[in-house]
């Protein structure tokens, strides 16, 4: 019985409960997004209801896109600035192709394959030159501004209605729940890189490099081919993102999106995955994204100012990077 009773305390202790988060790290975004969606359902009349529900994770298919490729370079320990950047000059040049006599498919290709180019880039500067992620990305933040500044001559263009404008048509699931196809796309690309993640060797090399890439490297694993690949992966996914925000948005603005690599990093951030590397994984940023979006629209209803909605997110993740500081120093 005293050995028992002794097992039973040892599993409740603190350092258990900063293990089992660790190796769940969705766990806590999970539990705080059920706390809201439960106090805003109480606190306004208007939030639960299945069209709220749905408009509010049709306002996460951009940025839950952009922290999607933002969660695999966040996971090797580096960062991206440059992805709502990527996303926005993906939007132009697909929009000037087509408009230009280009078919629809072959323009979306084109832009697509571009973006991943452009992330490749950054990659190549990370891997081959040794430089830091935050400041090869902030550079590229800066060119790729004003490189869609200038193709775009600084105005909006109309996007050509058809393929391009398609994923924000809108349908019903089970004939009652409204949703887009640029929902229906995001989850898609959701699963395949939470498949890539869970059940690859590449999803294996990605997390080991982010946990330690010289151990990696002594593994046996090609730490700067994959690097690279994370990063074409990712840009793959912000050309996603341009697709699906031309659907949101059929006018291709070089303006927009000026806080998405933010919020892609906040959603990534607050979803568990740790800005150390190594550390997280796609649901809990599906999560994270879902988080600020709830948040946001629960505050609104409410009648709350804008600025304190930037501050409660503010808030959450200082104590999200705080909570993964606190759990890795009672794993180690």
């Amino acid at each position: 019985m005293a050995t028992t009773l002794t097992k039973l305390g040892d599993s409740l202790k603190p350092n258990n409960a900063g293990v089992v988060f660790a190796r769940n790290p969705a766990l806590g975004p999970a539990a705080a997004l059920l706390i809201a969606i439960a106090f805003f359902s109480i606190a306004t009349t208007t939030f639960f209801n299945i069209d709220n529900f749905s408009a509010v994770v049709n306002q996460t298919t951009v940025i839950g896109t952009l922290a999607l490729g933002q969660t695999l370079i966040i996971l090797t320990a580096g960062i991206d600035l440059a992805n709502a950047a990527i996303a926005v000059f993906g939007t132009i040049l697909i929009t000037q192709l087509v408009s230009g006599g280009l078919p629809s498919p072959i323009g979306l290709a084109v832009g697509i394959i571009a973006c991943g180019v452009i992330a490749m880039v950054s990659g190549l500067l990370v891997t081959q030159l040794r430089l830091p992620p935050f400041i090869v990305t902030l550079g590229m933040l800066a060119v790729m501004t004003a490189v869609t500044n200038l193709y775009s001559g600084g105005t909006t263009h109309p996007v050509p209605e058809g393929l391009l404008t398609w994923l924000g048509t809108q349908t019903y699931l089970f004939g009652g729940i409204p949703m887009t196809y640029g929902m229906g796309v995001t989850a898609i690309l959701f699963a395949i890189t939470w498949a890539a993640l869970a059940k690859t060797a590449w999803g294996r090399h990605v997390y080991a490099i982010g946990d330690d890439p010289e151990s990696a490297r002594l593994t046996g694993i090609n730490v700067r081919v994959n690097l690279v690949s994370v990063y074409i992966v990712a840009g793959i996914i912000y050309g996603f993102a341009a697709w699906i925000a031309m659907g949101r948005t059929p006018t291709a603005d070089p303006n927009a999106y000026q806080t998405g690599n933010l919020d892609s990093i906040t959603a990534v951030v607050i979803g568990g995955t740790s800005l150390f590397g190594g550390r997280g994984g796609v649901a809990g940023t599906i999560i994270g994204a879902l988080i600020v979006a709830v948040l946001r629209s629960g505050l609104t209803q409410m009648g709350i100012d804008s600025n304190y909605q930037n501050l409660a997110t503010g808030v959450l993740v200082i104590a999200a990077v705080a909570f993964d500081q606190l759990t890795r120093r009672r794993m180690s």
